[in-house]
């Protein structure tokens, strides 16, 4: 079964199908570039590199037993300690109407049971949403 949706001219930043075609998968390996530089550059300040040891420390002994809520909690210290900004990425027009393409080909596999709503988004917000399998609530 070969992927109904074209190869992104930028794989970097692209919106794809999943290998059942039940979802899109958006890569931005921008915003990951920019938080390891950001980690980079905190931790070679004074103080900086003890902090954040700390907090992924913290981090890394919560993920073998993890309570709710308690993983954000500790990203959030992370980012916190490594004065990271928020994670977004400025996109120009050009890129812009490249994803968009992009999305509408994936929502329209992904939508292919859903026809009418893929038509017309508004009924969308009368379908319950489920949380999806693995997503972090």
């Amino acid at each position: 079964m070969s992927d109904p949706t074209p190869a992104a001219q930028e794989p970097g930043l692209s919106l794809r199908l999943d290998a059942v075609w039940l979802s899109g998968i958006l890569r931005a390996d921008q915003i990951r570039h920019d938080t390891l530089v950001s980690l980079a550059v905190a931790w070679g300040t004074d103080g900086g590199r003890e902090d954040i040891s700390l907090q992924l420390d913290a981090l890394a002994e919560a993920m073998h037993a993890p309570r709710e809520g308690e993983l954000d909690h500790l990203v959030t210290a992370v980012e916190d300690a490594a004065a990271m900004d928020t994670a977004e990425t400025r996109l120009g027009l050009h890129t812009l109407l490249r994803l968009r393409a992009e999305l509408d080909a994936v929502i329209g596999v992904v939508g292919r049971f859903n026809p009418d709503a893929v038509a017309r988004p508004v009924l969308l917000a009368k379908v319950p949403i489920q949380p999806e399998r693995g997503a972090a609530a």
